[in-house]
């Protein structure tokens, strides 16, 4: 029997390792270019005063973006505190209750549609139900349109980090005795915290530089972010696309770089604080 000959499959694989090497250069060469550029020109923007005085009027000297950032930090952990135990509890029932298929396959089609939802529609909807019936625009409408952002891509990644847990643990818990939903919450979530955590950690991710829907919500305010619950809220999404795109002054393109420079590095801090104190820990034998 005549042998086939393996060039074809060695001209594929090397065709394909050429295709994935130049893909991971491409997106590896976007990323460093997009952090070059912003630390290029928004390091001249870092000082004590611009990270601790309130932003100024369009055209007043000076300012900062003080105000923004506690605006941004309080819509933001605002809109987890409404969407993450739902979207952990849901993600939960998908992976662990299967009694009810139906439901859970409505849940999946609701979620992946949520998904692939454009921000500025969340936005559109949450000034029509929020918004326009109070007449106010403020922090908190924001967080919930970034909660509804957040609750899909924490409740699926929640169920897929869950689904990869060995069912041998499982069933060793319930054999020990545990209930279905201490094992649930004790041995299978407590095994899945890491890729629990990167679920909430990408969510945020998603939603730290959203500005379509804080354009309908939150607005923004030179003053400080004291009425979080009736009054237009500072943030720094919104205080960027202003500042770099819509003031005709040199200095406030400077200040929406360093604020663009400011958001890069709080996800970035955030992202290794976690991994710092949530790794694994590895034991000797």
């Amino acid at each position: 029997m005549k042998k086939k000959s393996l060039v074809p499959r060695k001209i594929k694989d090397m065709a394909l390792r050429i295709f994935s090497s130049f893909a991971v250069l491409l997106s590896v060469g976007a990323m460093l270019w997009i952090l070059y550029t912003v630390v290029r020109y928004g390091a001249e923007s870092l000082s004590w005063d611009f990270l601790f005085h309130k932003s100024q009027p369009y055209g007043s000297v000076g300012g900062g973006i003080a105000n923004a950032l506690i605006g941004t930090v309080l819509i933001t952990f605002g809109a987890a505190a409404m969407a993450v135990p739902g979207a952990l509890c849901a993600g939960i029932y998908l992976a662990e209750f299967k009694d009810h298929r139906k439901l859970a396959a409505l849940l999946r089609f609701s979620a992946n549609v949520m998904m692939g939802m454009p921000s500025v529609l969340v936005g559109l909807f949450v000034y029509v139900i929020l918004v326009v019936p109070t007449g106010k625009f403020s922090g908190f409408a924001a967080s919930v349109a970034l909660a509804v952002l957040m609750f899909p891509v924490v409740m699926r990644t929640t169920e897929d980090m869950l689904s990869m847990v060995p069912d041998q643990l499982r069933e060793s818990a319930l054999a020990l005795g545990m209930t279905r939903t201490r094992a649930t919450l004790t041995i299978v979530c407590k095994s899945a915290k890491n890729g629990l955590l990167t679920g909430i950690l990408l969510s945020l991710s998603r939603v730290s530089g959203e500005t379509a829907p804080l354009l309908f919500t939150a607005m923004f305010s030179d003053s400080w972010p004291t009425g979080y619950f009736s009054e237009p809220t500072a943030n720094l999404p919104v205080l960027i696309t202003e500042y770099a795109t819509n003031s005709p002054f040199e200095v406030m393109h400077q200040m929406g770089w360093g604020a663009a420079l400011v958001v890069t590095l709080l996800v970035l801090a955030v992202n290794l604080i976690t991994r710092i104190f949530f790794r694994e820990k590895k034991y000797g034998n």
